[in-house]
C-alpha cells in the first residue's frame, strides 16, 4: 500500500532522486493593472495587448514584487546582432509602486 502512497504523491513534492523539492516562491501580494485588466496576486508573464489607434498601455505595479516588461523578443531563436550601446534596453524594469505607459513590449513578467 505504501507504493501506491508514493506514486500518488504530488509530484513537485521531490525532484527525481528523491530529494526534496526546493520552495518555488509565491505569487506576488497585489494588483497588476495592464490597460483596463488588472490581475490579483499575479505569477508568471501575461500577455500585453496593443491598441490599434497606436495609443499607449498602461502597466501599473501595486504589487510587492518588481515586474519586467519584456520589450524585444527573439522568438526565431537566430543569433542576436551585435550589441548597441546606443540602443534602448530590451526591457523595463517597474518597482512595486511604479507606473508606466507603453507602445512597445510582448509581455508583463512578474518576479
Amino acid at each position: 500500500m505504501s507504493r501506491w502512497k508514493k506514486l500518488l504523491s504530488p509530484l513537485a513534492a521531490t525532484t527525481a532522486d528523491g530529494r526534496p523539492a526546493l520552495n518555488t516562491p509565491s505569487p506576488a501580494s497585489g494588483f497588476l493593472t495592464i490597460g483596463g485588466t488588472t490581475y490579483i496576486d499575479p505569477d508568471g508573464s501575461y500577455p500585453l495587448d496593443h491598441r490599434a489607434d497606436g495609443s499607449a498601455t498602461l502597466i501599473i505595479n501595486d504589487t510587492d514584487r518588481h515586474i519586467t516588461i519584456v520589450t524585444e523578443r527573439n522568438s526565431h531563436h537566430s543569433p542576436a546582432p551585435p550589441a548597441d550601446p546606443s540602443a534602448p534596453t530590451p526591457d523595463l524594469v517597474l518597482g512595486p509602486g511604479e507606473r508606466t505607459e507603453t507602445r512597445r513590449g510582448d509581455s508583463v513578467r512578474v518576479g
